[in-house]
């Protein structure tokens, strides 16, 4: 139930603009063991899928709920919604950073980080709008759809929104899924087992082999594309909309902050309430001790 629940949870980064899923399984700590149940799906079949079902499954749920109301609010409230996503993935920075530098971290580190972000910086805008926008996708295009969801998924930090509207197929995947339409979603389901199994053994030997600098390079990108999240309607000025969206951020920053130590987070706010029971109890046993005195 938890894995399904973190599931629901990492759905929200596979459809929100600038939230990575494969970001959230970092910072919820089953990045790695996703990685190495996919690409040794069938050494240790049953163990593997006893893992992967309920995550998968949560996944799936999280992305179909959330695609409808992603569709809605950028429809309506999108100046509010980016800004709220921009607080959401600004919040995964530190518990990110916190994943890269997991098994040491030097200077040439930071070397390779500031180039994987210029490197992202000009791939995301010679991409952009380079690729028509695909409304009525053939059997190919729907495959390629999802092997580049399961791109963008599976590598950490690289964007599926971005990478998606640079392909021109954004729209076309938020659609497919908000008005559950089978004969792009089939194709797509096959591409994105494939591009699945295949990515996520590459990244598995990758990560095995040279862990540090892949979460460097992986990091890098991650900063590269936060600047995509915001675009021409979130322009701040003095006014009570500005207000609301700086609100949203703030808001999204301290819920991504959050889940990033979900475990921790609820410890400690069980033990401040269970202090402030405490004081609440022992000053009824004073008013109780004084009214005997008295």
């Amino acid at each position: 139930m938890r894995n399904f629940l973190k599931g629901i949870i990492v759905g929200i980064g596979g459809i929100a603009p600038g939230l990575s899923g494969s970001v959230l399984l970092v910072i919820l700590g089953l990045y790695q063991k996703t990685l190495t149940a996919i690409g040794t799906l069938f050494k240790d079949f049953k163990k593997n899928v006893l893992f992967l079902f309920p995550l998968i499954l949560g996944f799936g749920i999280g992305v179909i709920i959330f695609s409808k109301i992603v569709n809605y609010l950028l429809g309506n409230f999108e100046m509010y919604t980016r800004f709220a996503f921009l607080g959401l993935v600004v919040g995964t920075i530190p518990l990110f950073y916190k994943e890269v530098k997991k098994e040491g971290i030097s200077k040439r580190y930071y070397v390779i980080i500031l180039i994987a972000l210029l490197i992202g910086f000009s791939l995301f805008d010679i991409n952009r709008g380079m690729f028509p926008t695909i409304t009525e996708p053939n059997i190919f295009q729907s495959i390629f759809l999802g092997i580049a969801v399961a791109g963008s998924s599976i590598v950490p930090g690289v964007d599926s929104a971005v990478i998606l509207s640079s392909l021109g197929l954004y729209e076309l995947y938020v659609s497919s899924l908000a008005n559950f339409n089978l004969s792009v979603l089939i194709p797509a389901g096959i591409g994105l087992v494939i591009g699945a199994l295949v990515i996520s053994f590459l990244i598995n030997k990758l990560i095995s082999r040279y862990y540090t600098i892949t979460f460097s390079i992986i990091f890098g990108l991650f900063l590269s594309i936060i600047p995509n999240v915001l675009n021409n309607s979130c322009v701040l000025g003095f006014n009570v909309q500005s207000v609301i969206a700086i609100l949203m951020a703030i808001i999204g920053f301290g819920v991504s902050f959050f889940l990033g130590d979900i475990k921790g987070n609820m410890t400690k706010l069980k033990g401040i309430f269970k202090s402030f029971k405490g004081m609440v109890n022992m000053k009824r046993v004073e008013r109780l001790t004084e009214n005997n005195k008295i």
